[in-house]
């Protein structure tokens, strides 16, 4: 494998609202909650103009104190979705016509919502890298070349490579073309950089799996130097389907976001 016609280093090994639910971890129990329940919201489990119960029964009934419910649910009224009724108690908000793109950081301790987070990734990483293969210039080329060059070098070191690899994946977005690429990914990067240090986390004590990493990213790099979209989109793909490989061979467990079995046509 090379970068730029140089040998890539071999990587170092280094070193409803839940009414039943149980109890909450200990840690960071104010963005576990706010999940739990922003999750009831947007899944429709309970509906704009529903009261939500009291700060005493929300605690109870998820073994936590009311000051994590009252962290919890300023997350929640920050993010407009549940109001108060001075008077009456907090209800769930009507959405908003226009509302912001936002992501619930806390779902990120759930190894459920970083297997989502790969699925998002897959989708979106392989029409970007088809893109740039299709419209990169020389110069956007070499950019994306000298973050590979700084991947390798931040494997080599031992380093995790997290800033790095978003680096690599930033390059290639601004040689797309389309800057809603860029803003899109420069949104996803402040909840990918947990993701990505899980995922590496699992990987670094396998040399092997920094090795295959690395190849991959050269693999997408290649193709879009050729201007193969076809090899660019199937590479992007395969290497975001790869690291979620990794990640589960880790010890990590997507059980529910397991891809549901097609049912088969009876002969």
């Amino acid at each position: 494998m090379s970068i730029g016609g140089s040998p890539v280093p071999a990587a170092p090994a280094a070193e409803g609202l839940a009414m039943a639910a149980q109890p909450l971890k200990a840690m960071r129990l104010s963005d576990q909650l706010a999940a739990r329940l922003s999750a009831q919201i947007e899944s429709g489990g309970v509906k704009p103009g529903d009261r939500l119960p009291t700060e005493q029964q929300l605690a109870k009934e998820h073994g936590v104190s009311r000051t994590v419910v009252r962290e919890a649910v300023h997350q929640l009224k920050s993010r407009h979705l549940i109001v108060s009724r001075q008077g009456s108690g907090v209800y769930v908000a009507h959405p908003e016509p226009n509302r912001a793109l936002t992501f619930d950081p806390g779902v990120l301790g759930s190894m459920t919502a970083v297997f989502q987070i790969f699925e998002v990734r897959r989708a979106l990483e392989g029409e970007i890298a088809a893109l740039a293969a299709q419209r990169a210039n020389k110069r956007q080329v070499a950019a994306i070349r000298r973050a590979l060059a700084a991947l390798a070098a931040a494997t080599t070191a031992g380093r995790d490579g997290v800033e790095e690899d978003l680096a690599f994946h930033r390059a290639m977005a601004e040689a797309a073309g389309n800057p809603q690429f860029t803003l899109l990914l420069g949104f996803l990067e402040q909840y990918l950089r947990d993701v990505m240090r899980v995922s590496r986390g699992h990987a670094a004590a396998r040399p092997d799996f920094m090795a295959a990493a690395l190849k991959e990213h050269a693999a997408i790099a290649d193709a879009i130097a050729a201007g193969n979209a076809a090899a660019a989109r199937r590479h992007a793909t395969r290497h975001m389907q790869q690291s979620a490989q990794r990640l589960e061979a880790g010890g990590a467990t997507p059980a529910a976001v397991a891809t549901p079995r097609r049912r088969q046509p009876k002969e």
